[in-house]
């Protein structure tokens, strides 16, 4: 497991591939040359608390990240935050931006029931598109609905139901992620039933065609990046939601198609395995998953995801504190993997952006 050089962090900048919404079907191989990268300042893990569960990230055109989370309540006093936004300039230092969802009338109302969970978010045109769920534990019939933007800051207009559970024959509907294959989009889905795909209209506001299935029952939370020619999809397996005793951890695949078939490092087939092991628990964090990805202004790919401190599981609310972690991908022997397998417990350096993005 190769360190990434001192070099690396300095010398290359390239245009970011944004998780969630960039042409993330671009194969983002060789970094391209600009104005120097600044490294900034060590950090360490958590970047952000106390929560902020299922994040998805995206980098505006002023050059400043934003991310968007389940929805929890904080224990602040303030009530449940619906679909939360942080913002941050260096992926490192975060500040809470407010509520996609913020106002009277502004939630969802397409289902009687649910909460906002695992938004992904997207850029289509001039728009920013948001892709949430909408369920509650157990849910028969959860589904998956979508939302508008002029800014990444929203306020977000909800645009309705863009799937559920029996209108698509796939049990869990929840956990949407949009991608961009050769100009057409696509929205990725599935918890524990499957993870599959289906086309999406030019503008992202309704499904076309027929759905396949990339992966197995093993998995939920897709997140799909194409990289050194190559599609590799990142899922979530075990519970993410026992506190110190979770066993969420991320495995991955890697396929020549963008619809598969995915397999792990040994040739098995996700539809059948579980995958090539990529993040798994430490010593201080348990539970780590739901990824999203970005890369920084050196070329380099960072894992974005929430994990559970052993030793402060729990809200004041009751639920499970899940604050964000990042750490950087390194590649070995062809494949993605963090540091140890593990979230980084220690300061480290951290992703590389432009001063003058």
């Amino acid at each position: 497991m190769h360190q990434l050089t001192h070099a690396r962090w300095l010398a290359l900048v390239v245009v970011l591939a944004s998780a969630c919404g960039s042409p993330a079907g671009v194969d983002a191989t060789t970094p391209t040359a600009s104005a120097p990268a600044t490294a900034s300042a060590e950090y360490s893990n958590p970047v952000f608390t106390p929560v902020l569960a299922d994040p998805s990230v995206i980098r505006a055109d002023d050059g400043s990240f934003y991310a968007y989370g389940t929805e929890d309540d904080w224990g602040d006093g303030e009530g449940p935050r619906q679909t939360p936004i942080i913002r941050s300039r260096d992926l490192v230092k975060w500040d809470y931006v407010g509520e996609a969802f913020a106002g009277a009338g502004s939630r969802p109302d397409w289902k009687q029931q649910g909460f906002l969970w695992a938004p992904d978010i997207a850029r289509i045109g001039k728009r920013y598109v948001l892709y949430y769920s909408l369920s509650v534990w157990g849910d028969p019939n959860p589904g998956i609905g979508v939302a508008t933007a002029d800014s990444p800051e929203g306020p977000f207009s909800d645009r309705g139901k863009i799937l559920d559970s029996r209108g698509s024959g796939v049990a869990n509907s929840i956990d949407p992620m949009f991608y961009v294959d050769q100009g057409k989009p696509y929205l990725f889905w599935g918890s524990f039933n499957g993870i599959y795909g289906i086309r999406l209209t030019p503008d992202g506001m309704a499904t076309t065609g027929k759905k396949f299935r990339i992966a197995g029952n093993a998995y939920e939370a897709p997140y799909i990046i194409r990289r050194n020619g190559a599609y590799w999809f990142f899922g979530s397996l075990g519970s993410c939601c026992e506190f110190e005793n979770s066993t969420y951890h991320v495995a991955v695949g890697r396929a020549d198609r963008l619809r598969g078939p995915y397999v792990d490092a040994e040739g098995t087939d996700l539809r059948d395995g579980e995958g090539t092991l990529l993040l798994d628990k430490s010593e201080r964090f348990v539970g780590p998953g739901h990824n999203a990805v970005v890369r920084d202004d050196a070329g380099d790919d960072w894992i974005v995801y929430h994990a559970i401190e052993d030793d402060n599981p729990t809200l004041p609310s009751g639920a499970n504190r899940r604050p964000m972690l990042i750490d950087p991908l390194v590649w070995t022997d062809g494949w993605p993997t963090v540091k140890d397998q593990s979230p980084s417990q220690h300061a480290v350096p951290a992703p590389v952006i432009r001063s003058d993005s």
